[in-house]
């Protein structure tokens, strides 16, 4: 077989064991005796006539007997953020551990708040809050509650969150051209 072969309607493939139905749908048999159907239909201008089978197009739709399960390997894929409030922290104008336990209060797994259970970790070290996550977790949401928690303690207008690394946020000082310096050179 070379992996084309022409089926009659109604006649079982030699090398693919798939029935063409009709000129309709394709089908095969599987083992416990039903018959599993395509979803997608061939056009009507081929029924009643010999046509070419594609193995790799007839491939998906096999069914595997009743109780073998394929196993895949997923692989968890745990994303690591940190944010860096070391320059306010130092400054003393603001509480990293009040930023850890805005975080941990806000952050919502599966659309609930207070939920992170085993897949989301906020931790912090000295200056650095580090989020750890083993789902599906965005780096922009934390600019986003970077910037609420900001908000909330009237911060917004000194602080900005800046992506310093791929993996990294920094709060950082708007910087303030002095106009006094300005004014006296002229």
């Amino acid at each position: 077989p070379s992996g084309r072969d022409k089926v009659q309607a109604g006649t079982p493939s030699v090398d693919t064991g798939y029935v063409v139905r009709d000129g309709e749908h394709l089908s095969c048999p599987s083992r416990d005796g039903t018959r599993a159907t395509s979803h997608s239909t061939l056009p009507h201008s081929w029924s009643g006539t010999a046509y070419s089978l594609a193995v790799s197009h007839a491939a998906p739709f096999r069914v595997q007997a009743k109780g073998k399960i394929s196993k895949t390997a997923k692989r968890k894929t745990v994303s690591k953020f940190t944010i860096d409030c070391s320059q306010p922290v130092d400054d003393g104008i603001m509480d990293a551990s009040s930023f850890e336990k805005f975080l941990i209060d806000k952050i919502k797994v599966n659309g609930k708040t207070g939920n992170l259970g085993e897949l989301v970790g906020v931790s912090r070290d000295k200056a650095k809050v580090l989020v750890q996550a083993e789902t599906a977790f965005s780096k922009r949401y934390l600019k986003y509650l970077s910037k609420k928690y900001l908000k909330k303690q009237q911060l917004r207008d000194w602080l900005h969150v800046i992506a310093n690394t791929k993996t990294s946020y920094e709060l950082r000082y708007y910087k303030i051209h002095d106009q006094d310096a300005d004014e006296d050179e002229d």
